[in-house]
């Protein structure tokens, strides 16, 4: 089975102490479930119609359990931590 990643992008961030609550409570959940956050943060650089807005990289064994952790209760009540301080873009993908 191939590996799977969330690619995961705030499009606008109107409470940075919401999204750190929210990243504080997340990173313990999303190991729990076996994700591994491989890159978070600004981008070094953006290219072609690339926005410089924050970024993350999540590693999964496989698909269903990108699926699975994302879906899960308790990564929902951490996104809770984001309602009215965030705008995300949240893609899960497979890798290749």
């Amino acid at each position: 089975m191939a590996t799977a990643y969330w690619i995961v992008t705030f499009r606008s961030i109107s409470d940075q102490a919401g999204v750190d609550r929210y990243a504080a409570a997340a990173g313990p959940v999303i190991k729990a479930h076996g994700g591994r956050v491989l890159a978070a943060g600004l981008p070094a650089s953006a290219h072609e119609a690339g926005l410089s807005q924050r970024v993350a990289l999540v590693e999964f064994d496989n698909l269903s359990a990108a699926e699975a952790a994302y879906r899960s209760a308790d990564y929902q009540a951490t996104v809770q931590y984001l309602v009215g301080a965030a705008e995300r873009d949240v893609r899960i993908i497979e890798g290749l």
